[in-house]
């Protein structure tokens, strides 16, 4: 499978959940890339590039978090440029959809008091803000947007009469990627028997949200109609606002498409509710059946600046377990290795059994109920966690 390794104190937690959780118990053949962002920087992304063909290669990947530099990041780190999102180029290259979960547990009662079952973000993962292009203009102009077509034909519209400075920002999609889009998602609630929601703002971007609305509903009527009708499941499409209302007001349990962007701030919103961004499951599945498995958050710069400066950190490292345990639960069952299953559903179950016993870590302790919590640093929090794996084997 493929290791790619990320930055900041996600980066350190990697190390901790490798030397403690994987290698003493897994035979791991993995092929590294270093996504940390020197080493983008150094390679001029190429190193991104080639960690999402390998993917492609061997079917399954194992992804930490990365920076998505900035121009203060620029400055702190030196860059010869401002490289773009490695999630959104890997994205861009593997295509497919995102699917998020909240990680559940008696213990942590969700903020919206009628949730009674996860909320799956099924989520974009190409084009939209994530590869689109910028300008910015100091100057008074006219900015246009045009198409040339291999037959001749030219399209082209204004976009806006600039009368001083301003920006100007373009995207794109794909009827390809759309499609396949809608068919990951529609074969993802036809496999764990949910509801579908689709929700885009085609009122007021009639055009390109529309398109997204019209491809998803070809789809489910020419192929997943009849077998949606024969589970009892439904599809329906609804304005994104409209859609954010019925989803707090909603007892959960079904999924919820967006496109790209909506997907990233709604997963966040979702994990939140549920109790933490340190919380959630993310994988990437591609058209042609390759996964990639995250941390759906960021690197935790507050508490990797507090790491360098030698002060203790409680940092929540379930998301990049379960990152890892997702990897090589799915490395298993395409390669039939049923040692490599059980080991993911047991370290899944080691995370469990600490956080049942109240053993967590500090962004946990005031969302807990009915157990008194302990909360521990980041390296004793996963000591704890190989201490219940430990004896699960024996």
């Amino acid at each position: 499978m493929v290791e790619m390794d990320g930055d900041e104190m996600t980066r350190i937690l990697w190390k901790m959940i490798k030397e403690e959780l994987i290698l003493p118990f897994v035979d791991l053949k993995a092929e590294y890339y270093d996504l940390g962002l020197p080493e983008r920087d150094k390679t001029n992304d190429q190193v991104t590039i080639d960690s999402a063909e390998a993917t492609k290669k061997y079917g399954v990947a194992v992804k930490c978090a990365t920076i998505t530099p900035n121009a203060q990041r620029m400055e702190e780190y030196k860059l010869h440029q401002m490289w773009k999102s490695p999630n959104g180029t890997i994205r861009s290259i593997l295509d497919g959809t995102v699917f998020r979960a909240p990680i559940t547990i008696p213990s942590i009662h969700p903020c919206v008091k009628n949730w009674e079952k996860p909320i799956t973000i099924a989520r974009h993962a190409y084009g939209d803000v994530y590869k689109s292009v910028e300008i910015r203009t100091t100057e008074p102009g006219v900015a246009k947007l045009v198409f040339e077509g291999e037959s001749g034909k030219r399209e082209e519209i204004v976009v806006h009469e600039f009368k001083g400075a301003g920006v100007v920002q373009g995207m794109h999609n794909t009827d390809k990627s759309i499609r396949s889009f809608a068919h990951s998602c529609f074969k993802f609630a036809v496999d764990t028997k949910q509801d579908l929601w689709f929700a885009t703002k085609d009122t007021i971007s009639k055009k390109y949200d529309a398109q997204f609305r019209e491809i998803f509903q070809e789809v489910y009527d020419q192929e997943y109609k009849a077998e949606f009708e024969k589970l009892g499941i439904e599809y329906f499409y609804t304005l994104i606002d409209d859609a954010v209302a019925r989803v707090i007001r909603s007892k959960g349990g079904f999924i919820w498409a967006c496109k790209n962007y909506d997907g990233d701030v709604m997963s966040d919103m979702l994990s939140t509710a549920f109790g933490s961004l340190a919380m959630m499951t993310s994988v990437l599945v591609s058209p042609e059946g390759n996964y990639e498995y995250e941390a759906a958050h960021g690197t935790v710069t507050r508490h990797y600046y507090r790491y360098l400066k030698g002060e203790e950190t409680s940092t929540n490292p379930m998301a990049t377990i379960f990152a890892w345990s997702g990897a090589l639960r799915k490395r298993g069952e395409l390669d039939g290795l049923n040692d490599l299953v059980n080991f993911a559903d047991q370290l899944e179950a080691a995370c469990f059994d600490t956080l049942n016993e109240g053993i967590v870590t500090k962004d946990l302790v005031n969302l807990m109920e009915c157990v008194t919590p302990k909360a521990v640093n980041s390296a004793d929090f996963i000591k704890a966690i190989r201490e219940r794996l430990e004896k699960r084997f024996n």
